[in-house]
């Protein structure tokens, strides 16, 4: 089991990376939330990984932090969600802000991720709620930044991480708030490279 991955981030895509470890590249895909925390490419990283062999492929799961490596793994628990629905999942909110809308049972809330559904949304909080309680994951330690703020943040950081400066990213994002704030975070960076590639 590959578990951590360290080498020189050559590659960046909005969903995905590559990772140089000593001369071998690693096709790593990631959440938006990783993706905004990564450096520009040619820098080193470190990503905690998650290795998934299926009969024809074997994907690499990368993570910036131990917790949302475990809120992955935790959503894959969940019968009918796999990989591709849990890094929506953790593209649309962060381990601790996914964990406090499970906890609290906001079925609501986690329909509006791509490809979640009312049943799907109800399985994930019948069965996570008490692990993510167990775990930790999602106990509030003071109240969070307010979230037009602090997603207009993420999504600036991610069109920096893909080669835009910082000025127009941030103009870009802003601008993806105001449209369509309640939108998830996947759904917001689409319209802000829409807006700079329009």
């Amino acid at each position: 089991m590959i578990a951590q991955l360290r080498g020189v981030l050559v590659e960046k895509s909005l969903d995905r990376v590559v990772i140089d470890v000593h001369g071998i590249g690693y096709q790593v895909v990631v959440s938006l939330q990783t993706l905004a925390e990564l450096p520009a490419a040619g820098s080193e990283v470190t990503l905690k990984t998650h290795l998934q062999i299926r009969e024809d492929a074997h994907l690499l799961f990368g993570f910036s932090t131990e917790a949302e490596r475990r809120a992955f793994e935790l959503c894959l628990s969940v019968s009918g969600v796999g990989p591709k629905l849990a890094m929506a999942l953790l593209s649309a909110m962060r381990p601790d802000e996914l964990g406090r809308t499970v906890i609290a049972g906001d079925v609501a809330r986690l329909q509006k991720t791509p490809g979640v559904g009312r049943k799907t949304a109800e399985r994930v909080v019948v069965e996570l709620r008490d692990k993510f309680e167990k775990l930790g994951i999602g106990r509030r330690e003071g109240e969070a930044a307010p979230r037009a703020s602090g997603v207009a943040t993420v999504v600036a950081s991610a069109l920096v991480n893909l080669g835009y400066r910082l000025p127009e990213a941030e103009r870009a994002a802003a601008e993806a708030v105001k449209e369509a704030g309640e939108a998830p975070l996947a759904e917001l960076v689409k319209r802000a490279l829409r807006a700079l590639t329009g």
